[in-house]
């Protein structure tokens, strides 16, 4: 048994320094024949989070038998059983550490065919490994899908990519033995320290998609947040607002908890991470996630929806998609639909706990006046939409809290009031409600009843681990300082930057990047009219939960390239990499021009607050892609005067100054990464 303790020491020395039990069991081929069948499954049973079922039972059995083959043949090698996958809140069947390699293991029992799904799941496993996992960064990685009934493949050439990182192989369980040992032998690199692999550092960054996907199944938010630093700050935070709402229940208070964040810092998972975390512990709170952007409220339902239908699917257990959508909607809701019911009653609503997103974009009093008057009937309406939603969560008459995700810089809707609205309807009619603040906003705020803390204030950045600086550098696109944008693109050397003025091209070097369930797809500012010749109508409006989701086969999915995406449609969610249309509406004279078509012409926008609407859509798409992003600037054409080829070269030639690579250079130089 000592082998087995051995393994247990390592599991415990893991949680002891910080780690997560990455496997739920790891050891070298020689403990697997001397580990008998019974200690395995105690093992492996006791790391799960619930009932061991049949399917589970029966899988493990499979795969157990296999084990024992795949060790007395491959006697050097190291084997961890259901790896942690952080990014997609999944587990890899089994990873073995062979002759240097990394040969990642995924089985379908029963499956008589390898398909597409499976082979990108499988994939999507190496390439977390790959981008995230810093001691596979540099190693050799073969993903290998097993289907079990399936006939035997037929032999298949490793197809690397320039990151060591194979395209993934099919194998069935009998061949599995003689692939590994044909890659081992021929692609053989220094060998692997198991508990230096094990234990090395996992720095995930998991889309907003795949983070709600992970909080939502249970997984903790350490586990998937990128840097340590940006996990324990997460931590921190959330730690705060538990204890602040722990200290409201007791004593019948009203809170209302304020965090920013610099760019990128994790506002909105740290809001997912504080409802599903009071759900968990405190279903009868009813904690919801609020939020203003209906499509990304669209596209976590729908995510949540299908991820928890996979989920049971596996576990063999029946569910109906009417069911969990349900329980989707309950945990995140669209505000206005949030306030509609309040509007209907004037009782306390059922959630003690309310989780605002973006709640800088809330609504000041005369665009909620207007609404309200106009579309719901509500005739001398006369507050702000903070001073409603704080009124209607004043109903409970002994405690409650309001947590605001506070963002900048993105403001793209009219009437957007910006926090210092909540924080006059708090001063004005609701004095007795206690806020906490970051020291970020200790300089607007009077509130007499409010505590000060560092916790709530997000400083270190978890975004795209390619692109920590690529906030800085969209900025100072924005802000028309090519200078400056060159010395801040000099620290983005793994993130590509195109301009290209072909459309094709760009299409082509998107399908070219695109590995396993990466996305891609096309954006453009909501009035970008005239790209509309090259085949991109902005005026077609995409359905956000089918753009974002839908397999690449679907034809309404972001990666068939045919539906361009706008701000309002992508604002707060991610795509891999991405092409963005930049229209005339955008242009370059003594600085940027904002202008905006109507009818047959362009318009000069003179309006201070449309104008900074204008170019915060753009800088909203310029940050959407994770990995990579080329700008497609059209030619123009010297017969259309809405198109005038002048206009369209000097955007294409600022934008140049600024740090973008020519596309068609790159591939004749062979340069892209």
């Amino acid at each position: 048994m000592y082998h087995l303790y051995g393994a247990i020491a390592l599991a415990f020395a893991i949680g002891q320094h910080g780690y997560m039990d990455r496997a739920y069991l790891s050891l070298a081929a020689p403990e697997v024949d001397r580990t008998s069948d019974a200690e395995f499954f105690g093992h492996l049973a006791s790391k799960l989070p619930f009932a061991l079922d049949p399917k589970q039972s029966a899988a493990w059995t499979y795969q157990i038998a296999h084990l024992r083959s795949l060790a007395a043949a491959l006697p050097e090698a190291h084997f961890c059983l259901e790896f942690l996958i952080p990014r997609m809140g999944r587990r890899a069947d089994l990873i073995i550490l062979n002759a240097g390699i990394v040969f990642v293991i995924e089985y379908k029992v029963g499956a008589r065919q390898f398909d597409r799904s499976s082979l990108d799941q499988v994939y999507g496993y190496g390439l977390d490994l790959k981008h995230f996992h810093e001691q596979s960064h540099n190693k050799p990685i073969v993903p290998i899908l097993i289907a079990t009934h399936a006939e035997p493949a037929p032999a298949e050439a490793v197809q690397w990519e320039h990151d060591r990182l194979a395209r993934p192989l099919k194998s069935s369980t009998d061949g599995l033995v003689a692939l590994i040992q044909q890659v081992s032998d021929r692609y053989a690199s220094p060998a692997i320290d198991p508990a230096a692999w094990i234990t090395g550092r996992y720095r995930p960054t998991p889309t907003i998609v795949e983070a709600a996907q992970a909080l939502y199944r249970g997984h903790e938010v350490e586990e998937i947040s990128r840097s340590e630093a940006g996990a324990e700050n997460l931590t921190r935070t959330a730690d705060y607002v538990a204890q602040a709402i722990e200290t409201a229940k007791r004593d019948n208070r009203k809170i209302i908890c304020f965090i920013t964040g610099v760019p990128g810092s994790g506002k909105t998972l740290a809001g997912l991470n504080l409802a599903t975390a009071r759900q968990r512990a405190h279903s009868d709170e009813h904690a919801v996630f609020l939020s203003g952007n209906g499509p990304l409220v669209e596209v976590l339902r729908e995510a949540l929806t299908l991820d928890a239908l996979a989920k049971k699917k596996d576990a063999g257990e029946r569910s109906s998609r009417a069911s969990e959508f349900r329980q989707a909607c309950a945990f995140i809701q669209n505000i206005h639909h949030f306030r509609d019911d309040a509007l209907a009653t004037t009782t306390a609503p059922i959630e003690k706990v309310a989780v605002f997103d973006e709640a800088q974009r809330a609504w000041d009093r005369e665009q909620t006046s207007k609404f309200m008057q106009q579309k719901k009937g509500q005739l001398g309406f006369s507050m702000s939409e903070p001073e409603f939603l704080l009124s209607v969560m004043d109903r409970h008459p002994d405690w409650c809290a309001i947590v605001c995700l506070v963002g900048g810089g993105q403001e793209i809707n009219t009437g957007e009031a910006g926090i210092e609205e909540w924080l006059r309807a708090l001063e004005k009619s609701f004095p007795h409600w206690q806020a906490h603040i970051p020291g970020t906003l200790e300089h607007s705020c009077q509130l007499a009843d409010h505590v000060t803390a560092p916790d709530l204030h997000l400083a270190t950045s978890i975004r795209s681990f390619r692109a920590e600086k690529l906030s800085d550098f969209v900025g100072q696109v924005i802000d028309g300082d090519d200078a400056a944008a060159q010395r801040v693109k000099a620290d983005l050397t793994n993130y590509p930057l195109f301009v290209t003025r072909d459309l094709a091209a760009a299409r082509a070097w998107l399908r070219s990047q695109r590995r396993g369930s990466e996305s891609a797809g096309l954006l453009a500012s909501s009035n970008a009219a005239r790209i509309k010749p090259h085949g991109v109508f902005v005026k077609a409006r995409i359905e956000p939960a089918k753009w974002f989701l839908a397999p690449p086969e679907d034809v309404r999915s972001s990666d068939a390239l045919e539906d361009a995406a706008t701000e309002f449609d992508v604002q707060g969610l991610e795509l891999d990499w991405a092409c963005l249309c930049w229209d005339a509406n955008l242009r370059r004279g003594a600085g940027w021009e904002k202008l905006r078509f109507r009818g047959t012409r362009w318009e000069t926008v003179s309006d201070p607050t449309s104008q900074a609407y204008l170019a915060n859509a753009y800088r909203v798409l310029l940050t959407r892609a994770r990995q990579g992003l080329v700008v497609f600037v059209p030619e123009g054409d010297p017969a259309d005067s809405t198109r005038p080829p002048g206009v369209y070269d000097a955007i294409y030639d600022f934008l140049l100054s600024c740090g973008f690579t020519e596309l068609a250079a790159a591939v004749q130089h062979k340069s892209i990464p």
